[in-house]
């Protein structure tokens, strides 16, 4: 397998492992939906991880995975782009999201990745729909035909969240500023305030669609984040224990809305034990 990956024409070997980057997974409306493959030394059975990126859903790229270094573990990381909100509303990145999935389960024989199992994490805006992922599962409004593969599943099997929004009609009261504001990053994401798009506010939002069946849930939050409040992580937390699905969340003191400790030293420990346990569970 290690020789297949070789051969790819734009594989590369960097500190991760093999990268393969550019791989058209869908066209939507002219606009081309590509990810990153980064693959352990031995890709053949490794998990498989999808990580969003961030951006406040208006800007950010598939470039800034902050979780390259899980090959390292023996795990393979695929780093997605979607549609932005300048170029589609809610819920385009959301089916872009799952239309990823259905890609990379129907096309893992070429790579090697196991996909009964899979995990996807995101940060910030990237955290809402890594969320959203968990949550969503056989939503029917949700799914979307984005890339077709509608044979294949977009349901992950554990999520992890990095201080993201999970409950817009919250932050439409305790951030109005950046929810119903004219020119704010949900304004811009929904077609308009979150306080006047109530019924679509709650269909983005993570906290509404929680139920028993979900996909066990890893939450990293600042509790000095100004940005995406910590009520926002409590939100879903508190939904997940009525639900009696599994949520963990850990506040990271003194932090703010991201930074490289949430990534690395006991951090990247709580994440792979978490991967570990959670993606070996569904097994």
């Amino acid at each position: 397998m290690v020789a297949l990956v070789v051969s790819l024409m734009v594989a590369h070997a960097d500190d991760t492992g093999k990268v393969v980057k550019d791989i058209e997974f869908a066209v939507v409306d002219g606009h081309s939906l590509k990810l990153d493959l980064y693959l352990p030394e031995n890709p053949k059975g490794s998990g498989l991880l999808v990580w969003i990126h961030g951006g406040g859903w208006r800007k950010g790229t598939r470039e800034k995975c902050f979780l390259k270094w899980l090959p390292k573990h023996g795990y393979t990381v695929a780093s997605i782009s979607y549609r932005l909100s300048n170029v589609a509303k809610f819920p385009a990145q959301l089916h872009d999201c799952k239309a990823a999935v259905r890609w990379l389960r129907a096309n893992a024989g070429k790579y090697g990745y196991k996909t009964a199992n899979i995990a996807v994490a995101g940060a910030s805006a990237g955290g809402h729909l890594s969320a959203l992922m968990a949550t969503t599962a056989d939503n029917p409004e949700l799914e979307g035909k984005v890339g077709g593969n509608l044979d294949q599943s977009s349901r992950v099997q554990a999520a992890i969240d990095y201080y993201g929004a999970t409950d817009f009609i919250l932050r439409s009261k305790t951030q109005p500023s950046r929810a119903n504001k004219k020119g704010s990053v949900v304004y811009d994401l929904l077609g308009g305030g979150a306080h006047e798009k109530t019924a679509l506010a709650k269909q983005a939002s993570a906290a509404y669609h929680v139920s028993r069946d979900d996909a066990p849930l890893l939450i990293f939050h600042g509790n000095k984040d100004n940005t995406v409040l910590l009520d926002q992580s409590q939100a879903i937390v508190k939904a997940y224990q009525k639900s009696g699905s599994r949520v963990q969340i850990y506040v990271i003191g003194g932090a703010g809305h991201g930074g490289n400790l949430f990534y690395e030293g006991v951090n990247a420990q709580r994440l792979l034990t978490f991967l570990g346990a959670s993606l070996k569970a569904a097994e």
